[in-house]
C-alpha cells in the first residue's frame, strides 16, 4: 500500500500490516529508524494521483453534488470516459 510522507507513523503502519498489506511509505526526515521503502514501487503512485486530479477537473465529481452513491458513481464513470477518451 502506497502512502505519502504524511502517513509515516507507527500507528498507520501497524494498521496497514494488520490487514495483510505491506506499507510502502517514504520515511520522514526526522525518523530515527528508517523503514524499508521501494522507490521503484512508489513511482506508480504518481499515476494514481494524476488520475484523481484529472477526475476532479469535473466540478460535479469534485464537489459531489449527487446525494445517492449510484448517481455519484455514474458521474465518476462519465467523467472518466470523457477525460480519457478525448
Amino acid at each position: 500500500m502506497h502512502g505519502d510522507k504524511g502517513y509515516d507513523t507507527n500507528a498507520v503502519r501497524r494498521k496497514i500490516e494488520a490487514i495483510g498489506a505491506a506499507p510502502n511509505i517514504p520515511p520522514k526526515i526526522n525518523r530515527v529508524w528508517k523503514n524499508c521503502f521501494s522507490p521503484y514501487l512508489y513511482r506508480n503512485r504518481n499515476a494514481i494521483e494524476r488520475m484523481f486530479n484529472r477526475l476532479k477537473d469535473f466540478r460535479r465529481v469534485a464537489t459531489r453534488y449527487d446525494r445517492l452513491a449510484t448517481n455519484f458513481h455514474a458521474a465518476v464513470c462519465i467523467a472518466a470516459t470523457v477525460s480519457y477518451w478525448l
